[in-house]
């Protein structure tokens, strides 16, 4: 790398007194991480109340945003986070589960790989539970499907919790085992170590621009909440009703 003609954002960063580290995840990505961590744990509690019907749906359309967000991020964002690193990963989960039983295993390999098919698999069904609750709210099928479709999003509902449990369990177990904590890079997109940014901007304020989005759909959304309250009975997990419903 020539440092001659690198701006200062782009070399390393390292404060006095404090182990030297370099840049992995970019702004954005950690962003939409994030926003999508919190819009799908908030649906997902607020599935079963008719009081938090507005709540439910609205961070429901959020969780389908932020999706294909992260998809279109993939393609146009950097490399390290982009699809292909990730189609790279997965190529050589095989290999390394062959070689376990070898003795060969690589433990930051295969936590790479699986923690990347965890991810695909999160984010296929984050946005199939989204856009069948779309179906739900929009009515897309009128009656005839209701039930089946309420089914379906309650099932894919109870699948992406289980995956984002796996997905927080695989991090939780290899930190353990490696002793690093891998959860880090995503809350400060650092990771220690000497070297050059693998990531050369953080691009902030792009970061800045999607949760302004995200907050400024919100308040669009509860322009008129209290119209919306009482259009639809809940859906989500069970499509029951709770006791302060009932009062």
């Amino acid at each position: 790398m020539n440092t001659a003609s690198a701006s200062p954002n782009d070399l390393p960063q390292e404060t006095p007194g404090l182990a030297p580290s370099r840049r992995v995840i970019d702004a954005p990505t950690r962003a939409l991480h994030w926003l999508l961590a919190f819009s799908f744990s908030g649906a997902y509690l607020s599935a079963e109340s008719e009081r938090w019907h507005l709540v439910h749906i609205t961070l429901g359309y959020t969780v389908l945003g932020l999706v294909l967000a992260r998809l279109v991020w993939g393609l146009v964002g950097p490399k390290r986070v982009g699809l292909a690193a990730w189609l790279g990963k997965l190529r050589g989960l095989p290999q390394q589960l062959r070689a376990w039983p070898q003795g060969r295993g690589n433990l930051l390999a295969s936590y790479q790989g699986l923690n990347t098919l965890v991810v695909v698999a999160l984010l296929l069904a984050a946005l199939s539970a989204a856009l069948t609750g779309l179906g739900l709210e929009q009515e897309w099928f009128g009656n005839r499907f209701e039930d089946l479709l309420e089914g379906l999003h309650e099932l894919l509902g109870n699948a992406t919790l289980m995956v984002v449990l796996a997905h927080l369990a695989l991090i939780a177990g290899v930190s353990l085992l490696r002793r690093h904590k891998h959860f880090m890079p995503m809350l400060s997109g650092r990771m220690p170590g000497k070297g050059p940014d693998l990531v050369k901007q953080n691009m902030s304020p792009l970061a800045l621009l999607l949760v302004t989005a995200v907050l400024g759909f919100w308040g669009w959304q509860w322009q008129d909440a209290p119209s919306k309250l009482t259009e639809r009975p809940a859906i989500g997990a069970g499509h029951h009703e709770t006791q302060d419903d009932e009062d």
